[in-house]
Formats: C-alpha cells, structure tokens, sequence
C-alpha cells in the first residue's frame, strides 16, 4: 500500500483512469499570483490580532468521586477482597437464585441493515457478510478484529433489536447465543475471554435481555442467567489487571450494570463504581478527550455511560453524580470534530462516521451543548467561517499506553464546505477486516495517509504493529487567534512538531488562516532547523492534500495550482506560490474509506520536490470562487 497509494514519487495510477478535463464554471476566475504570499515570520504582529480566550467548559477538575459512609467503605473492602456479596447482604440466608431484577430500555440505537442481515442468516460488519452458520464461535478462532468486537462482544444484539419487533428477533437471538455458548462453556483464554469483549458482551446480556430471555425453555433461561453471574464474577477478578484504559473502563461498567440488576449486587455495584470513577480518571484528559485521541473510542465510552445510566434507571437508582459529569465532558469535543454533513472526520484510526450514528448517539446522551473550538489536550483544534469547516491535529499522537489505532497525523488537517468534504485523510485502520484489507492496515496509519507534508517517505512517528506506535512527534507547540475584523477577519491556527528532527534535524511548523467568511484558506508548511546551524544538501518532501470522495480535479497548465470541483457544483482553486525551489502539483491516486467501512478511490494533490536541509517554506490557498 504505502508503495502505491501513498508513495511519494512516480506512482502508477492503479485505481482509475484521469477525470475528465473539463472546463471551470463561468464565476471561476483563475488566481493572480499575487493572490498568494507566503507568510513572513514577522507576520504576526498584524493590528487587530489578539488571542482567542478559552470557552468555558466543565474541566476534569469537575469531576469528583462521591463520598461513601464508612460503611459503604468496609462493604466495598470485604468485595474486593472475596468475600462474597450474599455473605455481605444476606449472611444468614441461602444465596438468591440467579434473575434480573429490572428491565433496561436503552436509548442508544443499532444498525437496521445489520439486524436485518442477522434475521436473514449473517453478520454483516463494516460491509462484509458471513454466514451464521459457517462462524467459528470459538475463542481460538481467527477473526479479523472488527468480527471479533461484533460477535464476542455481542453488539450484534443491538442491531437486531432495532430491525424489528422483540417476537420477530428472540429466535434469532436465542440460537446465535447457544452456538457461542456451546463453543465456549466456561471462562478461558483468546479474544472471548479478553476483558473489554466480556464486559461488552455481559452489557448487551443485561440491556438486551428481553432478547434471549423471553422463550419458554426455562432450563435455557436458567443456564443463560448463571452465565451472566459467572461472567460477572470473572469480571471482578479480571478487569483490574486489563492492561487498556477503555477495556477497564468496559469492564468496571458491566460490573456495576450487574450489581443493579442481580440480585445481593449492592457489594459489586460499590465494587464497580469506585473501579468506574478511577478508570475514567486514567482514561480521559483535562478537557474530556480520552487519551487514545480516537474519535471512535470517545464513542464507545458515551454508550457505555449511556447504557449504564439506562440500568440505573431501570433500577429506580440514581447514577453517581460523577458520572454524569463524565458524560457531560466526553460530549462537546466529540461535537468538535464533526463536518458540515454530521458525520465525523478521519483521525486516528477511524473513518468518517455517518451523521444519523453521531446525532443518534449525542442524542442518547442527552447533553446539550457546543463543540469545543479550543480543544488543548484532545488536541483537534476547529476551525469555522461561512460553511467551512477545518479540522486540525495540532497534538501529539497518543502515548504507546493509550494508542488503540494509532496514526501519525501529526498536523494534518482536513477541510468540508458545507455537505461535501474537500480535504480529508483516508481513514479506517480501525475497520480493517471488513471491506478495508488487513494488509493495508498499516499503510492507512501512516504520515502519507493524511494530507499533511512528509519528509523523505519517512512517518513523523513510528507507526508499528497492532495499532501501536513508537518514537516520533512527542512535543508540539500551539498558537491560536483572531485576526483583523469585520470582512477581513480571520482565524489563525499555528503548530509545529519535532517528529522529523531527531533523523533530519527538521521542525515542521504549519500555519493555517481560514477567512471568517470562509472563502479562503491560506497555509504554510515551514521547515525550521532544529539547531542553529543547518545540515547541508537536499532532502525530499511531500505535501499532500487527499480529496474527499466525488471532488474533481484539475490541473493547471503551469503545474502550480489545480481546479477543484465539489459534488454540488461549488469550485475551489488551490495554488502554490511560484519561486526557485521548482516545487510542482502533481495529481496522485488515494483512497477514502467512508463512515460504513467501504473503500472509495479517490485523488490526492501532492506538492512535492527537493528542499534544503537548512529549511524551506511552502505556501499554498484553497480559494472558493465565485
């Protein structure tokens, strides 16, 4: 992959033939050359800039964890340590047979399609479809990681849920649960037994439980409700050693959720809440971004929290307020990183998630609130003018400890005008093992996958196996203001990173200025030696911008801009600054993947030459004409 799509010289087109060439819109009238000025370092002292204040956000100061009565202390000691919760609650009495003791009605919704292809005889995850009948439920078994979340953790049984009438689904339900049970009888190792998919699974056990418990075979009912309490036991005893900060989390949920709704559960639930608070603590920074930077995981731990605030309901139990607080926090920089059609952009791992998923979760959360324009430690700023909308990693990727599919994106940005994305990175390396190839997993994650500029085909940190990352960008330097007033306002966005300085000695710093109304985005790539005394000779770079799925492309005759067309006829020119460095727009082939997992062939621009390794800059202007 990265010697194809994303290689930085001579590629081969193997994806499609060159677009059409066809002639710009009456209102697109070509840039001037003095249209574009590089950016002067003393260019900032411009009159009328002054620094943007922070909005005022709840902060992780906020969130507090509720004061127990010494009692609740001691009945929270005596769990951790073993004793068992009906010892604790009813020492006297014959421990209660296992039952539910509440019916969860949750709010979050599944994907139709999905339930509807379960209802038909198949999984269907991210695009690719698998007879029930010829899965391998056994936890030995390979599966590609997307099938490993659906069918060990069980969320299929949301989607079917939503596909239908509960009649319509138990049988379904009924029978994809024994065949997992019956390949994996009791707790053991591989992908079953690992602790976020046993969490997430006893989730959708206790939620969904109408589901596999409204037949009339009692015996099943009873085994299925002694599966869950022994799921749950072995939760106790093994969440606290998941070396993943959602995993624990996942797994401190579904303790809680079962000390609600089995019976003697006050000790778990004790037991789970304190665990809950804590893991939250470790997994989410200052401004309510968690740590791994995925927009993805943001996600998931809302439906966790949406999810278990449902159990508390159908409890008649109120939800530490802690973590309400929590909810309240992961929200608004989730809100931040949405485009102008809803759907989120490609950061870390994940694709552009669909706006009726992002919209059905928030609304299942029930906070109401702005995104975040000055997100520090989640580390995407937002840019906004008119009906653009910039997206910009301005921080380093995550730490190997939180990385769950991490990407080297340090800098990039991507850019929507209203509905329709201009510039995007291609995305879903979490998705791979649906439509998405394994084989290009890594390639996705890379600094070339992202439009942003990249040294001598080199990724700004080490992307490694298994979503995780190595040594690279770990300092980032951020300054954010308002420019000017009135029509020549302006937001601008300035960081650098030092991925690039230990091999080539090299700061890459980025700039970028969106005009108010949003008709102009103005950028500078800047490389600034690391030491006062520059290397000598030459080093290759590239700056690319990959197009969103449907945008058509130009070039000029000059090879120094290019004509950008949208799916809704609205057209863009993008164009570099002229001088001796002999830097050209070349026109590559990319890839896209969109929110449902499918791969798009797409295009991307790409700026690119030889530069000195005493430094260079580079400017460009996305102009909207018209």
């Amino acid at each position: 992959m990265s010697d194809t799509l994303f290689s930085d010289r001579n590629s081969d087109p193997l994806l499609f033939d060159d677009l059409p060439v066809e002639d710009p819109p009456a209102s697109a009238i070509p840039l001037k050359q003095e249209d574009l000025q590089p950016t002067a370092d003393g260019a900032d002292a411009e009159a009328g800039e002054t620094p943007i204040e922070p909005s005022r956000a709840l902060a992780i100061s906020d969130f507090v964890p509720p004061s127990n009565s010494p009692t609740e202390r001691f009945i929270r000691l005596a769990y951790r340590l073993g004793v068992s919760g009906s010892t604790i609650t009813a020492p006297f009495r014959k421990p209660a047979k296992p039952r539910l003791l509440a019916t969860v009605e949750s709010p979050l919704p599944g994907d139709r399609t999905a339930g509807v292809a379960l209802r038909a005889g198949h999984f269907l995850v991210h695009g690719a479809k698998v007879p029930i009948a010829q899965m391998d439920f056994s936890s030995s078994s390979r599966m590609a990681p997307p099938f490993e979340r659906v069918v060990h953790g069980f969320s299929w049984l949301r989607d079917l849920s939503t596909s239908a009438v509960r009649e319509q689904c138990t049988e379904t339900a009924e029978t994809v649960c024994r065949a997992w049970l019956k390949a994996n009888p009791d707790p053991g190792k591989g992908a079953a037994w690992e602790v976020e998919h046993a969490a997430h699974r006893l989730m959708a056990w206790l939620v969904h439980a109408p589901l596999i418990l409204s037949g009339r075979d009692d015996a099943w009912r009873r085994g299925m409700l002694a599966t869950m309490e022994s799921t749950a036991r072995w939760l106790d005893r093994n969440t606290g050693k998941a070396g993943d900060g959602l995993a624990r989390a996942a797994g401190w949920c579904a303790i809680a959720a079962a000390g609600l709704l089995l019976p003697e559960g006050k000790p778990r639930r004790l037991f789970g809440e304190a665990g809950l608070i804590a893991a939250l603590g470790d997994l989410v920074g200052e401004d309510g971004g968690v740590l791994s930077r995925s927009p993805l995981a943001q996600m998931d731990t809302i439906a966790l929290l949406v999810d278990l605030r449902a159990c508390y309901e159908a409890a008649d139990r109120d939800m530490p307020q802690a973590l309400g607080v929590m909810l309240e926090l992961l929200v608004p920089p989730l809100l931040a990183l949405r485009h102008g059609d809803g759907g989120l952009g490609s950061w870390q791992g994940g694709s552009a998630t669909p706006a009726h998923h992002v919209a059905g979760l928030i609304d299942a959360s029930r906070v109401r609130t702005r995104p975040l324009k000055d997100v520090k430690h989640w580390g995407y700023q937002r840019l906004a003018g008119g009906k653009t909308l910039v997206q910009f990693d301005a921080a380093p990727p995550p730490k190997p400890r939180h990385a769950r599919w991490g990407c080297a994106s340090t800098l990039a940005f991507e850019m929507s005008d209203g509905a329709h994305r201009l510039i995007v990175n291609c995305g879903g390396a979490a998705l791979a093992g649906g439509q998405v190839p394994c084989r290009i997993e890594q390639g996705l994650r890379a600094t070339a996958a992202h439009s942003t500029l990249v040294l001598d085909n080199a990724n700004s940190t080490a992307v490694l196996l298994h979503g995780q990352l190595g040594k690279g960008a770990e300092k980032v330097e951020l300054d954010r203001r308002e420019m000017g007033s009135g029509a020549a306002a302006a937001t601008r966005v300035e960081a650098s990173h030092d991925g690039y300085a230990a091999r080539f000695g090299l700061i890459h710093r980025r700039i970028l200025m969106l005009r108010a109304d949003g008709m102009e985005l103005r950028g500078d790539d800047i490389l600034v030696p690391e030491s006062r005394k520059g290397k000598r000779g030459k080093i290759g770079y590239a700056i690319r911008f990959h197009l969103g799925a449907g945008v058509e492309a130009r070039l000029a005759e000059d090879h120094c801009g290019a004509g950008l067309l949208l799916p809704d006829g609205n057209y863009w020119h993008f164009r570099i600054a002229g001088d001796d460095r002999g830097a050209r727009v070349g026109l590559e082939d990319s890839l896209w993947v969109d929110g449902d997992g499918k791969p798009h062939a797409t295009q991307q621009l790409v700026i690119e030459g030889l530069t000195s390794r005493g430094g260079g800059q580079f400017s460009w202007l996305f102009k909207k004409m018209g």
